[in-house]
C-alpha cells in the first residue's frame, strides 16, 4: 500500500465532497438556499423560544400580582376578625349575665340591683355592637340552618311549620360572619291527632 501525504488526502477529499462544487454558479445556488434555510430554522426556533419565555414571564408576573392581592386580602381579614376568639369567650359570659338578670327580675323588677344590672348589660351590648358583634334574633323567624341550630321540634297550632318557636341560646354575628349559631326550638306545625 502506497503512503499518501496528509495534505494530498485533504485535497482529494475537498475535491470529491458532494455539495461543495466550486465550478458553475448553478451548482452554488442550491448550496446557498440550503444555508439560508438552515439560518432561518435556528431563527424560527429562537423566536419560538423567545415567545415561550415571554409568555412564561407574563404568567409569572400575573401569578405574583394575584399572590400579592390574595396576601393583602388575607391580612386584612386576619386583622378584621382578630378578636373573634375573644368575643366567643365573652359571649358565654354574656349568656350567664343574662341568666342572672332574668333571675334578679323574678325576685324584684324595681330593685336597684336589677336596674344597675340592666344598665351594665346595655353598656356591654353597645360596646360589642360598636366592635361588630350583632345578636341574631330568631323567635318568630323562619328556620335558617345557616344561622340557627335546631335542638328540637314542637307542635304548635299558632306558629306555622318551620318557624322558630323559641330561642334557648342567642346567636351572634361578627362583622357579617357567623360567630355562634342560635340554638332554637322549631315548630313542626299543628299537632297530629
Amino acid at each position: 500500500m502506497k503512503k499518501i501525504p496528509v495534505r494530498e488526502q485533504n485535497k482529494e477529499m475537498t475535491e470529491s465532497t458532494p455539495g461543495k462544487n466550486t465550478g458553475s454558479p448553478d451548482a452554488r445556488a442550491p448550496a446557498g438556499e440550503a444555508e439560508r434555510s438552515e439560518a432561518e430554522d435556528p431563527m424560527a426556533g429562537l423566536q419560538a423560544d423567545l415567545d415561550r419565555f415571554r409568555d412564561l414571564a407574563l404568567r409569572s408576573q400575573a401569578d405574583f400580582e394575584n399572590y400579592k392581592k390574595r396576601s393583602a386580602r388575607e391580612k386584612e381579614e386576619a386583622i378584621k376578625y382578630a378578636n373573634s376568639s375573644l368575643l366567643q369567650r365573652l359571649v358565654a359570659i354574656i349568656d350567664n349575665f343574662e341568666l342572672g338578670l332574668a333571675a334578679a327580675k323574678e325576685q324584684s323588677a324595681e330593685s336597684p340591683i336589677y336596674s344597675g344590672m340592666v344598665l351594665v348589660q346595655k353598656q356591654l351590648n353597645d360596646l360589642l355592637a360598636e366592635n361588630g358583634l350583632q345578636p341574631i334574633e330568631a323567635e318568630g323567624k323562619p328556620f335558617d340552618p345557616n344561622l340557627h341550630e335546631a335542638i328540637g321540634h314542637e307542635p304548635s297550632d299558632r306558629v306555622p311549620e318551620g318557624t322558630v318557636l323559641r330561642q334557648t341560646r342567642r346567636g351572634y354575628r361578627f362583622n357579617e360572619r357567623l360567630l355562634r349559631p342560635a340554638k332554637v326550638v322549631v315548630s313542626s306545625g299543628p299537632a297530629k291527632k
